[in-house]
């Protein structure tokens, strides 16, 4: 059932070379999606797909690492079932389309589903089933350096017409799937939720044996110590980039470019200034890089968050 669904992806990829830059995006309620793989009827379809206490929901913003912990999270559900890992990834949600969403309906568990939809927009019933959640962020700059070049290779998204006004976008939340500061403030807040186990590309990166252990973990999937071990060998950026063209096919180099961790100043070019607020996310990631989990700390006195309906804007207000 996987494979149509992985095949039809990959046609829409190769349809989208011949749609117009400027009608590859498109505004539902607020935030931008794809035209070509998100139409309105999928994300409205959504609304009615009705969640499970043992589905296992992946949820990333764009660039920190969904693919990643997608092939992470395969090899330890095949580990523990004993069955021999497919190859072929599982969509989006917002990818299915309204037939699909009732064929995943009707899939047995556990599903292996994921997203990069804000928090408010994920169905609610999986909250209210208790769905178990991974949820993966990435320090913002290496976030906004992947970003702009994934703008420039996925045929589904519009070229960045130049890093200064990709760099504006993304800072204004104006590119597909909002704003990455509004993803991290939303999930900030549901960090207590036991249901919700929140890692970061960094922390995988450093220790992946450690990462692999902890999710197991969480979704109740005993593994034994050379498992765990076996996985993470497996599942590195390199052996990853390796085995992509057998799991992302021809595009496998769009999801997989390269291995970023701490390296967004060889990108950046050195005349860009960094507004405060992509500083002080930063900060955070930096100051809890040793942590289980991210976790905001106390905005300082002179910074004011002024919340919007479409964006999260961190104003600095130095005090004189």
């Amino acid at each position: 059932m996987s494979k149509p669904m992985s095949a039809q992806r990959i046609s829409k990829m190769d349809e989208a070379k011949n749609v117009k830059d400027e009608n590859k995006l498109y505004l539902h309620e607020g935030i931008l999606y794809s035209t070509i793989m998100s139409p309105s009827e999928n994300l409205k379809g959504l609304k009615e797909l009705e969640g499970r206490p043992n589905d296992i929901l992946l949820v990333a913003y764009p660039k920190c690492g969904f693919n990643w912990m997608v092939a992470v999270l395969r090899k330890i559900m095949a580990a523990a079932s004993g069955q021999q890992e497919l190859s072929q990834i599982p969509p989006l949600m917002e990818f299915l389309s309204p037939d699909m969403q009732k064929v995943v309906g009707e899939m047995p568990s556990p599903r292996l589903l994921g997203t990069h939809l804000h928090p408010d927009n994920i169905p609610g019933t999986f909250i209210a089933k208790k769905t178990k959640m991974l949820v993966v962020f990435r320090n913002p700059k290496d976030t906004v350096v992947s970003y702009y070049h994934f703008m420039n290779t996925n045929p589904v998204l519009p070229n960045a017409k130049s890093w200064d006004s990709f760099f504006t976008d993304f800072m204004e939340g104006e590119v597909a799937w909002g704003s990455y500061f509004n993803h991290a403030l939303a999930w900030e807040k549901l960090m207590d939720n036991p249901n919700i186990l929140m890692v970061t590309y960094e922390q995988m990166k450093e220790n992946l044996g450690q990462g692999v252990q902890q999710i197991s973990k969480f979704f109740d999937f005993p593994l034994t110590e050379e498992q765990v071990q076996t996985i993470a060998r497996q599942s590195t950026f390199n052996a990853m980039k390796e085995s992509s063209k057998n799991t992302h096919g021809k595009h496998g180099n769009v999801f997989f470019r390269k291995d970023y961790k701490g390296k967004h100043c060889r990108e950046l070019p050195s005349d860009t200034s960094l507004p405060d607020e992509l500083n002080y996310f930063y900060a955070i990631f930096e100051a809890n890089n040793t942590e289980p989990c991210m976790r905001a700390p106390a905005v300082p006195e002179d910074c004011v968050i002024t919340l919007s309906a479409a964006n999260v804007k961190l104003e600095i207000g130095r005090t004189i």
